[in-house]
């Protein structure tokens, strides 16, 4: 008998399955302005699938953020089935992704990251060492919000000389990090925990560091699904990071 397959394998296989979905309907010219239909029909093929391999575990969707007793269940899946929705509404851009991530007990332990545009699938699993960095003599490089960049950031880029690179989904801003396009991504002013559980589980799993603004580790299935703030960054550059925004912080 083959292996159940991981939670790993599920998470990406669900996420690219979705991507291609996504990616059919913007060939087909069904992409409408507020990319709503896509994200209900991307969400269903999500939900049908995690639902049909693992009947028993509990489900938080950005479509459906209150779906099932999540509180009380061990293993949580928290999706987002269309991050980036303004991106995906003006092709070609390819700034938009697909999240699919598991919490056990509070803990993210799987997660999938799917990029279809660019048709690049990043999974948690085996730790896998990010490129060097390429700040070189220009600096570090901060992927942020294209739409909504923090204050901060600016605070961050004058006392560095760092240079901030606005993109979309905070999947795509992560797996920038992840890929060594970008040195940091930094977000604050809040976002859902779909938003951010599936780039946190990958960028963790690629050795880099995960955490709030303050340094203060993320917190999952919370009651209101609301995370403050993220920052993932190699590991090389949190402390000096970590230590700006700490002096932005106080200077407020």
């Amino acid at each position: 008998m083959d292996p159940a397959p991981t939670d790993d394998v599920v998470a990406g296989a669900v996420a690219l399955e979705a991507g291609q979905l996504l990616l059919g309907l913007w060939a087909a010219g069904g992409v409408a302005a507020d990319g709503r239909p896509a994200d209900l029909a991307s969400d269903e093929r999500i939900r049908r699938r995690l639902l049909a391999a693992f009947p028993d575990d509990a489900l938080l969707s950005e479509e459906s953020p209150d779906a099932g007793d999540r509180r009380r269940s061990r293993r949580v899946w928290i999706v987002d089935p269309l991050d980036g929705t303004r991106e995906y509404g003006e092709p070609p851009r390819g700034d938009w992704a697909v999240h699919v991530a598991l919490v056990v007990d509070g803990v993210l332990t799987a997660g999938a990251v799917a990029l279809p545009a660019s048709s690049a699938l990043y999974v948690t699993g085996p730790a896998t060492p990010v490129p060097g960095r390429r700040g070189g003599a220009g600096g570090l490089r901060i992927a942020v919000s294209r739409t909504r960049p923090p204050a901060v950031a600016g605070a961050v880029a004058a006392a560095l000389g760092a240079t901030l690179v606005p993109m979309g989904s905070a999947g795509a801003k992560a797996m920038a990090v992840v890929r060594g396009d970008v040195d940091a991504y930094l977000h604050a002013g809040g976002q859902h925990e779909w938003d951010s559980a599936a780039p946190a589980a990958v960028a963790a799993a690629h050795g880099l560091h995960v955490s709030r603004l303050d340094g203060s580790p993320l917190v999952w299935n919370q009651p209101e699904p609301w995370q403050p703030d993220l920052l993932v960054c190699h590991r090389r550059d949190a402390d000096q990071l970590l230590g700006v925004l700490a002096e932005a912080a106080a200077d407020r």
